[in-house]
C-alpha cells in the first residue's frame, strides 16, 4: 500500500528551570547568588531523505517529542540542553499546521530541514538577576514550555515525466518497457492503484518517469482515484498523455482528461504535453492514429504512435521526451526553509479582552511567555511579574478595561486573581 498522507503530533522540549542558590563555603558564609540558568529544550525538525519514498513509518508512530532542557545548578552551572529531534520524510513532502490551516514548508531536496517546533528557553538562575540595587535576588525563572503542533504531511512525487491517461491506456506497460520498474499489468481498468516510479534513459540522458493511476471524468472532485493522485502530477515537468487505440473515441478521452486537469488546477493544465496513441499493435490502430492525428494536429498538438507491448515507436518517443526536457528550464533550487515563527522577533504588543463579566484575557507573545516562566510559588518572583505588568502598561490597560479586585485575569494557560 502506498502511504502518501499522514497526520502526526510533534512536541519540543521544555526549557530547564533556573536555579535559586547562594554561594555557601567554609570561608565565604555570606556569598552572593550563584544559581545557573536552565538548558534550552530540544527542537523538532523534519528532514528530507532521498532514501525514503513513502510515509509508511507514520502509520505506526504518530507522536514525536524532543528532549527536555536540564535544570540550572549551583555554582553558576547551566543545565544541559535538550536533544533535538530530526524526523526523516521523503522528498516531495508538503507540511501543514492542522490547527492553523497554514502551509509550513515543502521539502524537495535531500538533507533539507524544516523547524516545526522550537524548544523552550531555559529559565534564568538568580545569579543573572543580581544588580547594584538587588544584590541577593531570591527568585529564578521557570523554563519556557515547549510547543506542540499537529502536522499534516502530504507526499507529492517528484518526477521529470508523468504518464497520464484514462484507465487501461497502457501507462504501466510503457513504464515497464522503458525502465526497470515492475508495475502490476493486467487487461482491466484500475490495475494501477498507486503511483510507480522508474528511471528511463535514451542516448545517455536519464530521467525519472511516474506512472500516475488512471483518471476518469469527475476526478477533480475525487471520483475514482481522483484528487488522491492528481496532486502527484503537479510535481512533474512534462506530461506524456497516453490515448488508447482500442477506445471508441480517443479524441474525446483526450479532451475529457485535459478538462479534469484544468478543473483541478490551471497550472497543471498548462504543463507541456506529448500526446501518444498506444496499442499500435492492435488491428485498425494505424487508421485510428490517422484520425487522431488529423483531429489534434489542427489544435497545434503533435501526436506520436507507439506500442508499449512490441516497442514500436518507443525510441522515437523517448528522444522527443529527452529533447523537450533539455529545452525546459531546470527547477530552481530551494534554499533551506526559514524557521517557523522565529523567537528573535517576538512581538511585545498585547491586547486586553473582556471574555465575560469578571474575566479578562491578556493576549501577547512576550507577556504570555514571561507569565509562563514566572515561579508562582515564589513571592519575589510574583512581585517581579507585577513590576513587568506595570512597566509594560498591561496593568493600566486592564484598569481601563474595567478590571476590579477579585476579577480573573488569564494569560495563556494561567489564570490569576486581580489584587
Amino acid at each position: 500500500m502506498f502511504f502518501d498522507e499522514a497526520t502526526i503530533t510533534v512536541r519540543s522540549g521544555h526549557g530547564g528551570d533556573g536555579c535559586l542558590s547562594f554561594r555557601r563555603e567554609k570561608y565565604v558564609p555570606y556569598g552572593g547568588p550563584d544559581g545557573g540558568s536552565g538548558g534550552r529544550g530540544g527542537s523538532v525538525y523534519l528532514r528530507a531523505n532521498a532514501r525514503l519514498n513513502t510515509l509508511i513509518a507514520f502509520a505506526r508512530q504518530k507522536r514525536f517529542e524532543a528532549g527536555e532542557g536540564g535544570p540550572g545548578l549551583k555554582s553558576r552551572k547551566q543545565g544541559a540542553n535538550g536533544e533535538d529531534l530530526y524526523i526523516d520524510v521523503p522528498l516531495g513532502t508538503v507540511v501543514a499546521d492542522v490547527a492553523k490551516h497554514t502551509a509550513l514548508g515543502d521539502l524537495m531536496h535531500d538533507g533539507q530541514v524544516l523547524l516545526v517546533a522550537k524548544g523552550g528557553r531555559g529559565g534564568r538562575g538568580n545569579e543573572v538577576f543580581k544588580s547594584s540595587t538587588r544584590q541577593t535576588p531570591g527568585f529564578a525563572e521557570r523554563g519556557e514550555p515547549g510547543e506542540e503542533h499537529m502536522l499534516k504531511l502530504e507526499l507529492r512525487l517528484i518526477a521529470d515525466v508523468g504518464l497520464l491517461g484514462k484507465p487501461n491506456a497502457g501507462k504501466s506497460s510503457l513504464l515497464a518497457r522503458i525502465s526497470t520498474a515492475h508495475p502490476k499489468i493486467a487487461d482491466y481498468p484500475f490495475t494501477t492503484l498507486e503511483p510507480n516510479l522508474g528511471v528511463a534513459e535514451i542516448d545517455s540522458w536519464p530521467f525519472v518517469v511516474a506512472d500516475i493511476p488512471g483518471l476518469i471524468e469527475g476526478a477533480h472532485t475525487g471520483a475514482g482515484l481522483g484528487i488522491e493522485f492528481l496532486r502527484h502530477v503537479e510535481r512533474t515537468r512534462l506530461l506524456v498523455h497516453l490515448l488508447d487505440a482500442s477506445s471508441p473515441d480517443p479524441v474525446a478521452d483526450y479532451v475529457a482528461i485535459n478538462r479534469e486537469l484544468a478543473m483541478y488546477s490551471q497550472a497543471l493544465a498548462d504543463k507541456p504535453q506529448l500526446v501518444v496513441l498506444n496499442k499500435l499493435d492492435l488491428t485498425g490502430a494505424h487508421e485510428t492514429y490517422e484520425v487522431v492525428k488529423a483531429a489534434l494536429t489542427g489544435q497545434g498538438v503533435r501526436v506520436y504512435a507507439i506500442s508499449a507491448v512490441t516497442g514500436e515507436g518507443v525510441t522515437e518517443l523517448l528522444r522527443a521526451v529527452a529533447s523537450l526536457l533539455a529545452e525546459m528550464p531546470k527547477p530552481s533550487e530551494q534554499e533551506e526553509l526559514p524557521v517557523q515563527r522565529p523567537r528573535e522577533r517576538e512581538s511585545a504588543t498585547f491586547k486586553v479582552v473582556c471574555e465575560s463579566p469578571g474575566i479578562y484575557r491578556v493576549v501577547g507573545e512576550e507577556i504570555e511567555r514571561l507569565a509562563s516562566m514566572t515561579d508562582w510559588t515564589n513571592e519575589e518572583g510574583m512581585e517581579r511579574f507585577e513590576r513587568i505588568m506595570t512597566s509594560r502598561g498591561v496593568s493600566a490597560k486592564l484598569e481601563e478595561a474595567g478590571v476590579q479586585l477579585g476579577d480573573r485575569v488569564r494569560l495563556g494557560n494561567l489564570e490569576l486573581e486581580w489584587r
